[in-house]
């Protein structure tokens, strides 16, 4: 049984904890927070689990084998690689830190030790994004043209991370991980309607070597919560909105069909085929649980996790660059890490 320690008892954290204490794999040791209310909560929910102000109670601990962290993201570096360094598989609440330097640190530090290091992109573990990332590589929607996303809300305004941060890597985690190639530049515009504080609404686009391009919409500043993607192919298209209790993902047998006249090459006729829909069955299984599940069978085995170091690092490089391209008013920014290079960097580690 996996000893683990939580690291923050705010918003995700008591989730964290909840799921961790639910798998019969692991047994929560020890939970931190600076707030003394948050840690009474955590005590009467979970009368066997000891609480603790101070972190390094956990980094101390010879009965945690695990550590994960749900803190602001300006801490999770410092708090990763002080459990790294310490000997403690990690699990880190998106993002895994604020820069692809500070990414890279944790990753050469988890490799040096023979650690775990895994990233909380939780919509990976989603039983409809797999059963998307599924559908893509079973070739059913053919050649990809556009993944087309609007995630927005009333809030949550946060200090330290803006809107592209705190919402945009979601989509920039899914795209990475069920499409067959990564972009090769982004651009991206954004607006803060709060004095003082960062992009509150955003919109981004990546750019692809092959005809395949992305937007990405992000908004703390939206009347209503929409979480809607709508992914192109040359076969068939899926409309998929994580806010349906049950028919989450659609496919479409939609599209059009080119046909060029014998008599002249270039004039093209454009035709539309309309077929059936279809929603493939979703399980109810909480995408955390999957994860956590996750986490604990890649610790016992050492396994690659699906949203590893190298997935936070790609994940990191897009969501930099998208803020340069910003501050640029929409300039395009090159990305440097591909594909190729993750699988090759995955391989010697």
């Amino acid at each position: 049984m996996i000893g683990v320690g939580v690291v923050g008892y705010g918003y995700w954290g008591p989730n964290l904890v909840r799921n961790f204490v639910s798998n019969s794999s692991a047994r929560v040791v020890r939970v931190s927070d600076l707030d003394t209310a948050k840690l009474a909560a955590c005590q009467r929910l979970y009368p066997g689990v000891e609480t603790t102000h101070h972190y390094e109670d956990l980094l101390k601990d010879s009965k945690i084998d695990a550590v994960a962290i749900a803190t602001p993201v300006h801490t999770h570096y410092g708090l990763a690689l002080a459990a790294l360094k310490a000997g403690k598989h990690v699990l880190v609440e998106k993002p895994l830190a604020q820069g692809t330097n500070l990414v890279r640190r944790l990753i050469d530090e988890a490799d040096r030790r023979g650690l775990t290091l895994m990233v909380d992109h939780t919509f990976l573990y989603t039983p409809a994004v797999q059963k998307i990332q599924n559908l893509l590589s079973r070739d059913e929607l053919g050649e990809i043209y556009y993944y087309d996303s609007t995630r927005s809300s009333l809030g949550l305004f946060q200090s330290d991370v803006n809107v592209i941060w705190d919402l945009a890597v979601h989509d920039v985690a899914i795209i990475q991980y069920i499409l067959d190639e990564l972009p090769v530049a982004v651009s991206a515009t954004g607006s803060s309607h709060v004095a003082g504080s960062p992009e509150n609404m955003a919109h981004i686009t990546l750019f692809f070597e092959s005809r395949c391009v992305a937007h990405v919409n992000v908004n703390w500043l939206s009347p209503i919560k929409v979480r809607q993607t709508f992914i192109g192919g040359s076969k068939k298209m899926i409309v998929y909105n994580d806010l349906e209790p049950t028919e989450k993902i659609k496919v479409y047998d939609k599209g059009i069909t080119l046909n060029a006249p014998e008599e002249n090459a270039h004039q093209m006729r454009i035709g539309y085929r309309a077929g059936d829909m279809w929603a493939p069955h979703i399980s109810a299984t909480e995408a955390l649980q999957i994860e956590i599940e996750h986490f604990l069978e890649c610790v016992n085995t050492g396994a690659t996790p699906i949203s590893s170091g190298l997935s936070g690092l790609w994940v990191t490089d897009v969501l930099e660059a998208a803020c340069r391209s910003i501050a640029d008013h929409g300039r395009p920014v090159q990305l440097k890490l591909r594909k190729q290079t993750l699988k090759r960097v995955a391989a010697v580690a």
